[in-house]
């Protein structure tokens, strides 16, 4: 491996240091924290430490729902005791939802590939590096660091968590060889990129692209062409379900279309509060204006959970997108 996705000793020593550990990534995960909070959970047992498993969920895309009763949302005071944590994709206790309090009270340590978000300031080690495309690969070089071979299961964890935060590899630039390296390994312990891409695309429900058609028909052009805003009601929530939920289509459709360099979606998650998603193309750095929000994640796919309605937002968002297309 190269120095870039080497993890630091010190985070090496806080796994070796604790017998048991909770696992938590953020609500609403996505493949790339499950796949990395389940290959993780592996690695510690085969170690012979205890591991357990938690998410705030919901959890609402097609290739996580199949493992989501390995996961509970309640930590126990017999599960915090002589307990560590480890949160991955995330870089704080505050992203982990109705998890956070529990959390904050024990040792931490941090897994994450993203450059914004809240500050990781309480962990006791970190092992983040925001060029690495996932979290999983992270994962993958603590396999690497402490001589484990990978299983046939834990290689398409691994490899389903770098597919999806990749885009199967459409966000991958040149210089990514180091990748590619690692996707190499993974196929060879059993990985299947066919399996992997059916999972990831197959298995949509009619009202899936109901919604998604919906949605499409909100969207608003801003600043010459230059961004794409569009928005999900609670309403339509409610009438097509979350079932197959597929904002990686809608980001698609979207970035598709000539001029284009950002695009936005504002979804009532609840009567009081919104998700903001946000794409770019490269020269567009979307995690400053997520930041502005209290949110994170990277230069070119990023986002934010806050309190209002898309109506009150609406113009604030605008507002960071003026800064950007105007400096």
């Amino acid at each position: 491996m190269r120095e870039t996705f080497t993890p630091p000793a010190v985070f090496l020593d806080f796994i070796k240091k604790h017998d048991k550990f909770i696992i938590a990534g953020h609500e609403e995960p996505d493949a790339d924290c499950i796949g990395s909070q389940l290959a993780l959970a592996s690695l510690l047992r085969r170690l012979g430490k205890t591991a357990l498993l938690k998410s705030a969920g919901p959890f609402r895309k097609n290739e996580v729902l199949p493992y989501k009763n390995l996961f509970s949302a309640e930590i126990s005071g017999e599960d915090a005791m002589d307990a560590a944590v480890i949160i991955v994709d995330c870089p704080a206790p505050s992203r982990t939802g109705s998890l956070c309090g529990a959390l904050e009270k024990l040792p931490l340590g941090v897994l994450d590939h993203h450059a914004t978000g809240a500050s990781s300031a309480g962990a006791v080690c970190s092992y983040i590096r925001a060029q690495a495309p996932s979290s999983t690969l992270l994962v993958f070089s603590l396999f690497k660091a402490l001589s484990i071979k990978l299983t046939e299961e834990e290689a398409n964890l691994l490899f389903l968590g770098l597919c999806t935060d990749t885009g199967f590899f459409r966000h991958i630039d040149n210089g990514g060889g180091e990748t590619f390296r690692v996707v190499a390994e993974l196929a060879d312990a059993g990985a299947s990129p066919k399996k992997t891409f059916a999972k990831m695309s197959g298995g949509k429900t009619l009202n899936s692209r109901l919604l998604l058609g919906s949605v499409l028909c909100h969207t608003e052009s801003y600043f010459d062409g230059k961004l794409l805003l569009t928005s999900e009601e609670l309403a339509e929530t409610e009438r097509y379900g979350t079932e197959n939920r597929d904002s990686d289509t809608l980001y698609q459709l979207l970035m598709q279309i000539e001029g284009t360099e950002a695009v936005v979606t504002l979804r009532q998650s609840s009567p009081s509060q919104c998700a903001i998603g946000m794409r770019s193309r490269d020269s567009v750095d979307v995690s400053k204006a997520a930041a502005a929000f209290g949110g994170g994640g990277h230069k070119n796919a990023a986002g934010a959970y806050l309190e209002g309605s898309i109506a009150s937002l609406k113009q604030a968002v605008l507002n960071e997108f003026k800064k950007i297309f105007h400096d």
